[in-house]
């Protein structure tokens, strides 16, 4: 069977090529700096309550995302209408995470987020990520462990004032 390299084969492996020579002197590919941050919201997504404010928060996962409540009533609502209350914390998270979003770049193709129109904003293990749009999704989803080293590596960068 004979491998057919395209020009958009060849790009992305240049792109990730390119990626690779300015992570790993970075150390964005190991380490703490690379882990997913933690939960990224202090308040239930069902009643709007301070999680731990009024006893212990409970904690599920639901399709490998982790959703803390402030109570069991919350679990319970939630259950009822998962894909809308998982919609509201995704938005719930780009909102307070887009301000700061270090990268000014698409992880996947190298362009500049906003080039190609609006980004592409989603919520990957709790992180907002910026992709120059929705056709890179299936990539990112293909290698989400390098496409989040560069968002990482953009923070680091952006956190050390570079």
């Amino acid at each position: 069977m004979k491998t057919r390299f395209t020009n958009q084969n060849l790009s992305f492996a240049r792109n990730i090529l390119i990626l690779a020579l300015v992570l790993i002197p970075l150390g964005a590919m190991a380490g703490p700096d690379s882990e997913p941050a933690t939960y990224p919201l202090d308040k239930c997504i069902v009643s709007g309550e301070t999680l731990g404010e009024h006893g212990e928060v409970v904690v599920k996962e639901y399709d490998g995302r982790e959703v803390r409540f402030c109570c069991k009533m919350c679990v319970k609502d939630f259950e009822k209408d998962q894909a809308s209350y998982l919609k509201k914390m995704d938005e719930t998270i780009i909102g307070a995470q887009l301000e700061n979003y270090p990268a000014e770049t698409c992880p996947i193709s190298g362009q500049k987020l906003g080039a190609m129109g609006e980004p592409y904003n989603f919520v990957h293990e709790g992180r907002l990520v910026r992709l120059c749009c929705s056709g890179c999704l299936d990539q990112f989803n293909e290698n989400p462990e390098t496409a989040m080293a560069a968002v990482y590596a953009a923070e680091k960068v952006s956190k050390s004032g570079k």
